[in-house]
C-alpha cells in the first residue's frame, strides 16, 4: 500500500512538472505578441470573407517554438494546418513539418495554403480519414505512436492540436466542426479520441445536430480511449491537470460542473468502442475501484457502445500499447475489437 501511494505521488509530482512546459508556452506567446502587434490588429483578425485583410505579411520559415496550449487547429489539407492563436487571435500556416509558412488572418493563410497546392503541386485528398483528439493538458504528439500506426493501416489521418486548458467545450467543439466542414475530398471521416478528447467530441456532435444525427454524413465509426464518460472527480482533475491546477473551463464542466454539462453532449448515433485501462498494481489508491491512475474503469462506460475492453496499461500511455493500437484499427475497419463473437457491448 505504502508503494502504491508513493507511486501515485509520483505521478502526480510528475504531471506538475509539466509547469515549466507552460512557462515557456507563455514567455514565448508574450515575446510573440509583442513582435507581431503591429501587423496583427484588428487585420490579422479579419473573418474568412477577407475584408481588411492585410497585405502578404513577411515571413521567415520557421519550426514552431511551443505554445500548443495557446493554439488550435481549425484547418487541414494533409499535413498542413491553419492554426488559430486563442489569445491574440491571429492565425498561422504549417507544413508538414511544422514550419511556419504564413501568418496573418485566416483569409491570408487560406490564399498561401492554395498557392502551395498550386506550386508543390499537393495531390486533392480522398479516402478513409481518422481524426485523432488528444486530451486535457496533453498535445498531438501524445499521438503520434497511434497516428503513424493508424497511416500504416491505410488511414489519412488528421491529429488535431487545441488549446484544452484554454477554454470550454463549446469552444473547443466549434473548432473541430470548422476542421471536419473542410476535410474536402474525404469520403469517410473516424475518430480517435483520448481521454477529454471524447467529451469535446461528444460535445461536437451534440452542437452540431439533432439528436440520434450525425453532424456529417462521412462519419462512420469512433473509438474511446479512457473517456470521462461520466465526468471526473476533483482526484481525476488534479491528475489530468498537467499544467498545475490552472486547467481551463473545460476541466471545470468534467468536475464541478458536470450535472449541467453532462446534458450538452450527445452518445454517437454511429458505432463506437471504449478501450479503458486498468494500471493494476499500479492503480491509484485515492480512486476507487479499477482505475488507469486517472480514470475508473466504471465511468469509461457508455450506453450503445457496440465493443468495450479494458486492457493493463495506465492513462497517460495508453495510446502507445500495442494491443490498444491493433484493436483501435481492427475496430475502424470492421465494428469490434477482436471478432463480432467477442464483442462485448454496454447496453
Amino acid at each position: 500500500m505504502y508503494f502504491r501511494v508513493r507511486y501515485a505521488q509520483f505521478v502526480t509530482l510528475f504531471a506538475m512538472l509539466s509547469r515549466r512546459t507552460l512557462t515557456f508556452s507563455v514567455v514565448w506567446t508574450v515575446v510573440a505578441v509583442s513582435c507581431f502587434k503591429a501587423r496583427c490588429d484588428e487585420s490579422a483578425r479579419s473573418d474568412e470573407s477577407g475584408q481588411n485583410q492585410p497585405s502578404r505579411s513577411w515571413n521567415f520559415p520557421s519550426k514552431t517554438g511551443g505554445g500548443a496550449q495557446f493554439w488550435t487547429d481549425e484547418r487541414f489539407f494533409h499535413g498542413w494546418r491553419i492554426q488559430r492563436n486563442v489569445v491574440t487571435g491571429h492565425f498561422r500556416l504549417l507544413d508538414d513539418r511544422d514550419v511556419r509558412q504564413a501568418w496573418g488572418s485566416l483569409a491570408h493563410c487560406v490564399d498561401e495554403l492554395d498557392a502551395k497546392r498550386q506550386s508543390e503541386k499537393l495531390p486533392p485528398m480522398s479516402g478513409r480519414a481518422v481524426v485523432l483528439l488528444h486530451g486535457l493538458g496533453r498535445t498531438r504528439k501524445s499521438m503520434l505512436k497511434m497516428a503513424d500506426y493508424l497511416k500504416q493501416g491505410g488511414y489519412e489521418v488528421f491529429s488535431v492540436s487545441y488549446a484544452s486548458t484554454r477554454g470550454s467545450h463549446d469552444d473547443h467543439a466549434a473548432a473541430l466542426a470548422k476542421i471536419i466542414a473542410k476535410l474536402e475530398g474525404i469520403e469517410e471521416i473516424n475518430f480517435v479520441a483520448h481521454s477529454m478528447g471524447n467529451t469535446v467530441l461528444r460535445r461536437y456532435l451534440a452542437a452540431n445536430a439533432p439528436a440520434g444525427q450525425l453532424p456529417d454524413r462521412r462519419i462512420a465509426r469512433i473509438v474511446m480511449l479512457a473517456p470521462p464518460n461520466q465526468g471526473a472527480t476533483h482526484v481525476e482533475l488534479l491528475a489530468l491537470d498537467r499544467a498545475g491546477n490552472i486547467a481551463g473551463k473545460a476541466a471545470k464542466e468534467l468536475g464541478p460542473q458536470w450535472e449541467t454539462f453532462r446534458h450538452k453532449m450527445a452518445t454517437p448515433s454511429c458505432p463506437f468502442g471504449i478501450l479503458a485501462g486498468d494500471g493494476g498494481d499500479s492503480d491509484n489508491p485515492l480512486i476507487e475501484g479499477a482505475d488507469d491512475l486517472v480514470i475508473p474503469v466504471e465511468t469509461t462506460k457508455l450506453s450503445g457502445a457496440r465493443d468495450f475492453r479494458v486492457v493493463p496499461n495506465v492513462h497517460t500511455f495508453l495510446m502507445n500499447d500495442a494491443a490498444v493500437q491493433r484493436m483501435t484499427l481492427n475496430f475502424l475497419k470492421h465494428g469490434f475489437f477482436e471478432t463480432e463473437a467477442k464483442r462485448q457491448p454496454i447496453r
